[in-house]
């Protein structure tokens, strides 16, 4: 009895050691989800972020990162009354980036999946997107079998790399897929020929194609649609609430169509919709 007792005695003692580092840790406990009540408190809330991803987030020519996720980010972090940081990330390391607490959420053109959504804690979708393919104005290339021996270019770590695998057939024609550290890059080597083809999301490409002048144009068959979302931590379900909340506001007082029409030349925003 004696033994059994000491055991008990250790088991408890070894669950309250891990408890107490869970409340330091600000992780959810009994007594709930504070990530909101973290985030006012603190006064700061810590977007990540690719900054080479227009019309979404990006640098202009003073350097500043602006688009429509930063607009939407600036006017919720507004409305909630803490100051918005803008930190750009390593796309490849984004999940990692936002797990370790370096940032509060990733929002920037970042796919709904259902691979994230076992790591992650999603939005509600806010815009639809789509997997497209750009080639040069010039390029023989009208249809998918058309790149069958080809080179394509994408940037890693995006939802393109995962539209490429998802469409095995299509991959497997290609003679082979270079990714990039982003797409403006991939872009550039697709105009001086280092590629036949990029495989990129469809806001980014049409703001690409209207920004640049370049020669470009859009295949009509596209590798499949999609939807973006806010990436949170998995148990920050008061401040992933809180945000959506405050999106939903701006989408019924006419905010998100004043900042959606500024960036994407339209309200295509499905908040609320």
């Amino acid at each position: 009895m004696k033994r059994i007792g000491i055991t008990v005695f250790l088991v408890l003692a070894a669950a309250a050691v891990f408890a107490g580092a869970g409340r330091e840790a600000g992780a959810s406990t009994a007594g709930g989800d504070r990530s909101l009540e973290t985030i006012l408190a603190r006064k700061k809330l810590v977007l990540g972020l690719d900054d080479s991803f227009p019309p979404m987030g990006f640098r202009n020519e003073n350097n500043e990162i602006v688009g429509y996720d930063v607009d939407l980010a600036k006017e919720v972090a507004r409305r909630m009354g803490v100051e918005l940081v803008l930190q750009p990330i390593d796309w490849n390391a984004k999940e990692q980036e936002l797990n370790t607490g370096e940032i509060d959420c990733i929002w920037n053109g970042f796919t709904i999946t259902e691979e994230r959504k076992q790591n992650l804690l999603f939005s509600p979708p806010y815009l639809k997107n789509a997997q497209v393919i750009v080639v040069k104005g010039n390029s023989p290339v009208n249809t998918l079998k058309d790149l069958a021996g080809k080179t394509a270019g994408t940037q890693a770590g995006s939802s393109s790399v995962d539209a490429i695998e998802d469409a095995p057939e299509f991959k497997a024609s290609l003679k082979t897929v270079i990714e990039y550290k982003d797409f403006l890059t991939a872009l550039m080597d697709l105009d001086v020929g280092g590629v036949d083809a990029v495989v990129i999301d469809l806001v980014v490409a049409n703001d690409n194609i209207n920004r640049s002048g370049k020669p470009f144009r859009i295949l009509n068959e596209t590798l499949g649609e999609e939807e973006f979302g806010i990436g949170f931590r998995k148990n920050d379900r008061t401040l992933a609430d809180k945000v959506w909340a405050t999106l939903r506001e701006m989408s019924g007082d006419g905010t998100v169509a004043r900042i959606a029409t500024r960036w994407l030349g339209a309200d295509i925003s499905i908040i609320g919709k």
